[in-house]
């Protein structure tokens, strides 16, 4: 993609550097993205530069580490993606591993965690920085949405050690099962950071986890969240870092829009009075706490036809009522939703919902892994949207990973170059870029299947005492 410019006006050189996840030379998907550069800057900072068996060396363990989480929406075996490895060699005319995984599941156990999270988070902050500014909200705020939400992995002693299954399972039943809290952009849709813990247990609720993910929002942004973080303290967190928050309003408080000083109809400003310190907090923390919140409430009515009307309360720190009217504050936290999607994108496409390594280490190295393949393939999506007048959040992310795919093996034979890997990348994109997510206003669908799965019934016992039952002669 030599002079991508010259042929799109509106693609600007900033982002050029950071837009190309297609090859222009003889390598591997994602190289101009994720660079041998960029990896040995991040990976030697941490310590964790490594070859195994004289193939496996942290860069290419990498990319074959992504090429499993983004396979066919599922994670791919180890073998795969030693055959993947073994083929590009081959295409390259250089030494091929063996078929044996071991030196691969070794080089991908050395991986570390710390660092896939700093390249998966700063490939997000530079996406984030570098887009149109028209995908922002109102034009210049960066808008983060927050959710949590739960995944499970093997049932292995180890895992079981540190994310102990449901207490409401027997033991041996269920699956181990980890809670985790997202910060996505409204804007790109990459995922910025992420904090994962035990399902249960003293702070490891949501909010415990947002409190160590404060990094990931700088001065000046708006964090858009559920109710589930309107507490007194998330919030009074956030103001003291200068991060404004549009939340909806707990459903435990109780509104009276005829006290406090009115900005409108359901629109006035209140103040909230900090509660006593709860056992989590630390003295010199409360103190730091301010004494009062000075909020601004709002109160507006979603009427869908056909459809109860339904009436949602807003607490916000945007309490400038000519910057921020009540019509924008809905539509803000209206965008809220979209970090469902994205998140069903980490759980469903990319396999998340069922980890597949059997070590807490391994899992949370899969977890990073698959989320640095989940804004690799958002920057793809982010490239295309620049180069075809939209936005990111037009373009589906399964089919943008779809075209990534079918191209893999394509580009990292190297066997097109100059013009030729210019016009496919330019048609790649383009064809990235039709793939738009259909707008499917006031959709309605019953939660039931159609398909009637197989006859088997759910495990009531461990796996080893059903084999031993099974065992047992016939009377």
């Amino acid at each position: 993609m030599a002079n991508i410019t010259s042929s799109v006006p509106c693609f600007s050189q900033p982002f050029q550097n950071i837009g190309r996840p297609f090859l222009n030379q003889p390598g591997l998907p994602f190289s101009q993205i994720l660079s041998a550069e960029r990896i040995a800057r991040v990976f030697a900072k941490h310590g964790n530069l490594f070859a195994v068996g004289r193939i496996y060396s942290t860069a290419v363990t990498l990319w074959a580490f992504l090429s499993q989480v983004l396979r066919d929406g599922k994670q791919a075996s180890c073998q795969a993606a030693v055959a993947r490895v073994v083929s590009h060699r081959q295409q390259q005319s250089l030494p091929t591993p063996t078929a044996d995984t071991g030196d691969y599941c070794r080089a991908r156990g050395k991986l570390s965690e710390a660092a896939l999270r700093e390249l998966s988070g700063e490939i997000a902050e530079q996406v984030e920085q570098e887009a149109d500014a028209t995908w922002r909200w109102k034009e210049k705020y960066h808008a983060k949405l927050i959710d949590g939400f739960t995944f499970t992995m093997p049932d292995t002693p180890q895992n079981q050690e540190v994310y102990p299954q449901s207490k409401s399972q027997k033991s041996g039943v269920g699956f181990p099962i980890a809670r985790a809290v997202a910060v996505l952009s409204l804007a790109t849709a990459c995922l910025r950071d992420l904090a994962i813990g035990p399902y249960t247990g003293k702070q490891t609720g949501e909010t415990a986890l947002l409190r160590s993910l404060r990094g990931a929002l700088a001065p000046g942004d708006v964090a858009v969240m559920d109710r589930y973080y309107g507490s007194y303290f998330c919030i009074a967190e956030l103001f003291l870092q200068d991060t404004q928050v549009c939340v909806r309003k707990h459903q435990k408080r109780h509104s009276d829009f005829r006290r406090g000083k009115r900005l409108g109809k359901y629109d006035h400003l209140i103040i909230w009075t900090r509660p006593r310190r709860p056992e989590w907090m630390d003295e010199a923390t409360y103190a730091r706490m301010p004494e009062t919140l000075t909020l601004r409430e709002i109160r507006f009515h979603i009427e869908t036809p056909g459809r109860r009307t339904q009436t949602i309360d807003l607490i916000t720190t945007l309490t400038d009522v000519e910057e921020f009217t009540k019509e924008d504050l809905a539509e803000l936290f209206g965008f809220r939703w979209n970090c469902e999607l994205d998140i069903r994108c980490l759980k469903s496409y990319l396999n998340l919902e069922h980890a597949s390594c059997k070590s807490p280490e391994m899992v949370r190295r899969e977890m990073w892994a698959t989320v640095l393949g989940y804004n690799l393939v958002r920057t793809t999506a982010a490239t295309a949207a620049l180069l075809h007048q939209r936005r990111p959040r037009q373009i589906s992310f399964t089919g943008t990973c779809q075209y990534l795919l079918a191209g893999w093996m394509t580009l990292s034979a190297g066997v097109l170059t100059g013009v030729v890997l210019q016009e496919y990348i330019l048609e790649m994109y383009q064809q990235i870029a039709s793939c738009e997510v259909a707008d499917r206003p006031g959709r309605l669908e019953p939660r039931v299947l159609k398909r009637r799965p197989k006859p088997y019934k759910l495990m009531q016992k461990p796996r080893h005492e059903l084999k031993q039952e099974l065992r047992k002669p016939c009377t």
